[in-house]
């Protein structure tokens, strides 16, 4: 009878620890963004389009390693860096080993700086942050860290492609430059200035505000202002329901030029430009839609439709996040040490459906790719978003955008 006991005891330890090893076999990926307020569509969707591509990319062919599944757990930030860094305790608790996060450059600002003071005192949870939208040169410049990668164009990169396109027009003599009152919004404004005195043969700014985020209800006063201004062109950074805002004053206003954006399509905005952004909102995006770049981009992005028939794909480089990610966890062998992981990442060469080959900046982690500025339009249309029949043509591109631009990131590796 103990020898009866003694194996039913070890047994049972043994079902115990099997259940903990395939739980632990989750690759757990924290994803830290709104999910409530009023970035609550932006949030949500980017959210889908990041359990999507674990589970179309990785998951549903069997996993990474030996068979292990990457899992997404989400938590609301509410886009405060306050409640970010909350969040991220809980997520590393939980046993999260990477971050994913983009809505908010002062929120990633905040997140790059705890997950640093993290690692530093608590080597054997060490984390990583892949950073798929937050734009602030700064984060891969002075305070760029070994433990962030950036999977976006930053703002001064977008802006250099913007500009290019901005100095053709000749019909465009004077800008004006709008956008949200924080490090983003600034960091657009001061690129803008610059590359356009630098390349605009005589281009004057005729306006450069910025108005709070998130809190502004009316836009009026500051579309009045761009119209007045006798701007022949905008630029703005603005997201979420502040691009929405302020973009619908400026035409509502009756404001005829073009509104270079950085985020003007998806959750709900490019239904809501509808007819009347037709023409007027340009985008500057990594990845192409339309037309589609590849066949496998249209099997995923038919088959993302099946799960999510009012979703968008409207940041591809979610999917090249996922799969370099698994790239790396795959030639590191391992999905726990994320040295290992991050070292992978470093220099990574990537070839991307969504078009062209992605290139893992090493010396400050900042990802370089394809940029395309696109038009709001009804015509020629692959996909559209939001079903509504408009979506963001390609018009022109900019390979391997700012490949050899500088940066001040000066990095230190784990020993």
């Amino acid at each position: 009878m103990k020898n009866i006991a003694k194996y039913g005891a070890v047994s049972a330890l043994s079902l115990v620890i099997g259940a903990s090893a395939a739980f632990a076999e989750n690759i757990k990926i924290a994803f830290i963004d709104p999910l409530s307020g009023p970035f609550a569509s932006t949030g949500t969707n980017g959210l889908h389009q990041f359990e999507f591509a674990a589970d179309y990319m990785v998951n549903d062919k069997g996993g990474l390693l030996d068979g292990q599944k990457m899992e997404v757990l989400p938590f609301d930030n509410k886009v405060s860096p306050k409640e970010s860094l909350i969040q991220l305790q809980v997520a590393i608790d939980q046993g999260a080993r990477y971050v994913v996060q983009g809505n908010s450059s002062g929120v990633a600002n905040a997140l790059t700086e705890a997950i640093d003071k993290h690692n530093r005192r608590n080597p054997d949870s060490r984390v990583l942050f892949l950073n798929y939208a937050a734009v602030d040169p700064a984060l891969t410049n002075d305070k760029c860290n070994f433990w962030h990668f950036r999977f976006d164009a930053n703002s001064d990169i977008k802006m250099d492609a913007l500009t290019d396109v901005i100095v053709q027009d000749k019909d465009i003599k004077k800008v004006y430059i709008i956008g949200q009152d924080y490090s983003f919004g600034k960091a657009v404004s001061a690129a803008a200035n610059e590359m356009l005195d630098a390349k605009g043969d005589g281009i004057e700014v005729v306006g450069d505000e910025l108005h709070p985020i998130g809190k502004v209800k009316d836009f009026t006063p500051y579309a009045r202002k761009v119209v007045s201004s006798g701007a022949d062109a905008v630029i703005t950074g603005n997201w979420g329901a502040d691009m929405l805002g302020i973009g619908k004053a400026i035409i509502d206003n009756g404001f005829e030029g073009p509104i270079y954006t950085y985020y003007a399509a998806g959750s709900g905005i490019t239904a809501a430009f509808g007819e009347s952004g037709k023409d007027k909102i340009r985008l500057i995006s990594q990845g192409s839609i339309n037309p589609i770049a590849t066949e496998e981009a249209r099997d995923t992005y038919n088959a993302f439709l099946e799960k999510y028939p009012d979703g968008n794909i409207d940041q591809s480089r979610i999917f090249n996040t996922i799969g370099m990610l698994a790239q790396a966890i795959t030639e590191a062998g391992s999905a726990t040490d994320v040295v290992a992981v991050a070292s992978k990442l470093e220099g990574m060469e990537y070839d991307s459906m969504w078009g062209g080959k992605l290139f893992m900046r090493p010396q400050d982690h900042q990802i370089i790719q394809d940029m395309h500025v696109g038009v709001h339009t009804n015509d020629n249309l692959d996909f559209d978003y939001d079903q509504s029949g408009y979506g963001v043509v390609t018009e022109s591109t900019v390979e391997m955008a700012s490949m050899d631009s500088p940066t001040t990131c000066e990095m230190k590796r784990p020993e």
